[in-house]
């Protein structure tokens, strides 16, 4: 079983992530805790529904939220896919949710995950880490300490610095 970063502690990874495949209306459902792709989602939806307790979406970098935002209630973990480190648009996705969308359970970062953008994605509202395969997830851990005090508002502390001053 791998592990993730969740709220800056260690823990094991209970979902398992369903790949896409080329018929979504056919693709056999397993039983476990499953982050849907949104092709599955969106072809199964009342199924899924109704033989799931738990329920989970995994979003690739370029999927519209438009199109999910009356479903985001019935999903615990959102995982945003980064296909490599230097893909920005899951942190765009993010703060989406959290701010307009308003979605409360788990936000996931998974694929090319990196120490160096752990405290970054925590700021647009991530809360739980999947990092790349051969990363040492207590060592990263530190990451959460870079900074003490950003200046800028953001999902995580949305008042800025100059505003958190004593006067």
């Amino acid at each position: 079983m791998s592990t993730l970063i969740k709220n800056q502690a260690i823990i094991p990874d209970t979902w398992q992530h369903l790949e896409p495949g080329t018929d979504p209306a056919s693709q056999p459902l397993p039983e476990a805790d499953i982050l849907f792709p949104v092709a599955l989602w969106q072809a199964r939806k009342n199924e899924i529904i109704s033989r799931y307790k738990r329920i989970g979406l995994w979003l690739e970098p370029d999927a519209k939220l438009e199109p999910l935002a009356d479903d985001l209630h019935y999903f615990q973990v959102i995982a945003i896919h980064f296909p490599k480190f230097t893909d920005g648009r899951g942190y765009s996705l993010a703060r989406l949710l959290r701010e307009r969308h308003h979605f409360e359970g788990e936000l996931r970062a998974v694929g090319d995950v990196l120490q160096d953008q752990l405290f970054f994605m925590k700021r647009v509202g991530f809360d739980a880490w999947a990092l790349k395969e051969g990363k040492n997830p207590a060592k990263a851990l530190h990451a959460f300490t870079t900074f003490q005090n950003p200046y800028q508002g953001a999902t995580d502390e949305p008042t800025p610095l100059f505003r958190r001053r004593n006067p």
